[in-house]
């Protein structure tokens, strides 16, 4: 990192980036509802969106590797911004994909280079907390989207208030000096040299519990409003607002993150999120058609989920300072196929009529997880 280079509009930078992955990943919870009914096959939307992230997190890497993280982000920013508009203006099934893809692939390259931008611009005592707050914004672009919806029933005005910041923020970008790419103008970031990373057992192990996490995100934030209203008996206001608990409580978890990584270990830190969690996927569970259960459950399932990332890109990022970018891209790939595969069960399972996998499979998630990480920590602790 230059001396020169003043990390606080880049900070901003990425904050709003991940604001705007924020609004990607829950982009479709709030209106896939009404989206469903008005055009055929909208439930499978999820899944194409999946594989938009999964591509775009998998090529943002090698690039800011490479190139640096500026341009990248302008670009990724418009994709998303374009996809957005696509989803406010197209009601054929066809468009709707070809603009949930390019929002999938725009916001899943901002979410991988603004986590590494972060990790780049700031030292191993500060780089966990920074992460978490962070993904604190992620929780600001979802809550302002999900509250949008709430408040106003046509999704297309969301939609376009979104845009409007989108291109504030996307104009602001060219006016901030971003650190610049690790590799050498004359070094060749070859596919070959990326995979390379994949002999080391704990980005492996790590990813692992990336791919259970993103699994539950994927299906909690597109599927969670639909069960309760199936399930539960909710009208679809009310279960819309049970994803604003939800990211209030991811947001709760995730400011205190950097004072609370100071008093504890990341492992203590991360069993603990995540008992909470699976406190709140059963509560979610038994008592579906209680309003104030739910909204519980919901607040807790937000806080215990919301610190997965921070903490593990935090150990991801301490290990491979090198080739940061990369090494979040591979992780984060492998994380976001679990998205993609949740992606595509639950949908099939919801457009067969059978909801109570949610929950299920939400619990199973958790307790996965619970079992990965003091493994992952242990591989980690011998790289």
């Amino acid at each position: 990192m230059e001396k020169k280079l003043s990390t606080a509009p880049v900070f901003i930078a990425a904050c709003a980036g991940m604001s705007f992955f924020g609004v990607a990943m829950l982009s479709l919870g709030p209106i896939l509802g009404p989206l469903n009914a008005m055009v055929e096959g909208a439930n499978a939307l999820p899944s194409t969106m999946s594989v938009g992230i999964i591509i775009g997190t998998l090529l943002f890497g090698p690039i800011v590797d490479k190139s640096g993280y500026k341009w990248l982000l302008i670009l990724c920013s418009i994709l998303a911004l374009a996809g957005v508009q696509g989803l406010a203006t197209f009601k054929e099934i066809g468009l709707l994909h070809a603009s949930i893809f390019m929002l999938g692939l725009g916001g899943g390259a901002l979410n991988g280079a603004t986590n590494a931008l972060v990790s780049d611009i700031y030292d191993d005592d500060k780089r966990g907390g920074r992460l978490g707050l962070l993904g604190s914004f992620y929780c600001t672009g979802a809550l302002l989207w999900t509250l949008l919806n709430y408040f106003i029933p046509d999704f297309r005005i969301p939609l376009n208030a979104v845009s409007i910041v989108m291109v504030l923020f996307i104009i602001s970008f060219f006016f901030i000096t971003f650190p610049k790419a690790k590799a050498k103008p004359q070094e060749k970031i070859s596919i070959a040299k990326s995979l390379g990373l994949l002999k080391y057992p704990a980005l492996i192990m790590f990813a692992a519990v990336l791919f259970f996490q993103c699994a539950f995100e994927g299906c909690s934030g597109n599927f969670t409003v639909q069960y309760l209203v199936n399930e539960g008996g909710m009208d679809n206001a009310t279960a819309t607002l049970a994803m604003t608990v939800f990211t209030v409580g991811m947001l709760a978890g995730r400011l205190p993150l950097g004072k609370i990584m100071e008093k504890l270990k990341e492992l203590a830190t991360l069993y603990i999120y995540l008992g909470v969690a699976l406190a709140g996927v059963i509560l979610f569970y038994i008592m579906p058609s209680s309003i104030a259960a739910t909204y519980t459950a919901m607040a807790l399932i937000g806080f215990g989920v919301g610190v997965t990332f921070p903490v593990v890109l935090n150990f991801i990022g301490s290990a491979f300072k090198n080739q940061s970018g990369t090494a979040f891209s591979i992780a984060m790939f492998i994380g976001l196929c679990g998205q993609s595969l949740g992606n595509r069960f639950m949908g099939s399972q919801f457009d067969a009529g059978v909801f109570g996998f949610l929950p299920i499979s939400l619990i199973i998630c958790v307790a996965v997880m619970m079992v990965l990480v003091p493994a992952a920590v242990k591989v980690s602790r011998k790289h």
